[in-house]
């Protein structure tokens, strides 16, 4: 199922304090992608401890996060791989000029707790592993539709065809990992390395790992504009750095 967990949150620094006091208080909601979600759990109670503003935020798939802003749900500031916000800037959905990188991952690999993990030191050993995995798990997110272009690339697409099982929108690939669906999957590094019920290979090789920038972006019309660049600002600061490295990305 989709994971929707909407988080309540606050911040906290005596600099931020004197800026944040100047505000109303307000409540920021946010569309957001999975990929940042650890760290932004981290980061976002510090910020509403300190602003005095509330942040709802949903979390979900890039699918599902399409379809909810196509349907005219209404957000202050939608955080999405950075190619999907300029997507959404070009329909006019997203500001134009309001795109900030917050973070980037490449793409990991994870097996089931306590089985043994293969080699994927290079292109033909990940290539040997695939060959010999009886099934394969990836994302309909942006690391899922890298894999399927990896695959092609290697030759093997056709072979192992008839072994992938992709998960829905909003639906961790870890989750099919850990209940034995696919012997071993693909996902971003910062939402497969910390999974319950998943052992972390590591990273593609490096002549095959594509990184992908996550971004936010102020929604056209917000009504928390303001407030929302407050949070922007904050979860992009130097001190906020360690909370991304923590999960496996890498800031900025």
């Amino acid at each position: 199922m989709t994971r929707e967990p909407i988080v309540t949150t606050t911040l906290g620094t005596a600099s931020f304090l004197l800026f944040a006091g100047a505000l109303h208080a307000a409540e920021i909601r946010v569309l957001s992608t999975q990929a940042t979600e650890q760290a932004y759990r981290e980061l976002v109670p510090q910020f509403e401890k300190a602003s005095g503003h509330k942040v709802t935020t949903v979390f979900t798939g890039t699918l599902d996060a399409n379809k909810r802003l196509a349907a005219g749900e209404t957000y202050d500031l939608l955080i999405m791989s950075a190619p999907s916000i300029e997507e959404h800037i070009k329909a006019g959905k997203v500001v134009a000029g309001s795109r900030v990188d917050l973070a980037k991952s490449g793409v990991g690999v994870g097996v089931k707790a306590g089985a043994p993990k293969p080699d994927i030191s290079t292109t033909e050993a990940l290539k040997r592993t695939l060959s010999a995995a009886k099934t394969i798990g990836y994302s309909t997110g942006p690391s899922g539709i890298y894999m399927i272009g990896v695959f092609q690339r290697m030759g093997i697409a056709d072979e192992i065809k008839h072994k992938l099982k992709q998960t829905p929108t909003g639906v961790f690939v870890g989750s099919i990992i850990a209940n034995g669906e696919a012997e071993i999957g693909f996902q971003q590094v910062s939402e497969l390395s910390h999974f319950a019920g998943v052992d972390y290979v590591g990273p593609l090789p490096a002549e095959i790992q594509q990184f992908t920038i996550f971004s936010s972006g102020i929604i056209a019309g917000a009504k928390e504009a303001d407030a929302a660049k407050a949070l922007v600002n904050f979860i992009t600061a130097p001190a906020a750095a360690a909370a991304f490295k923590r999960i496996g990305m890498e800031p900025g």
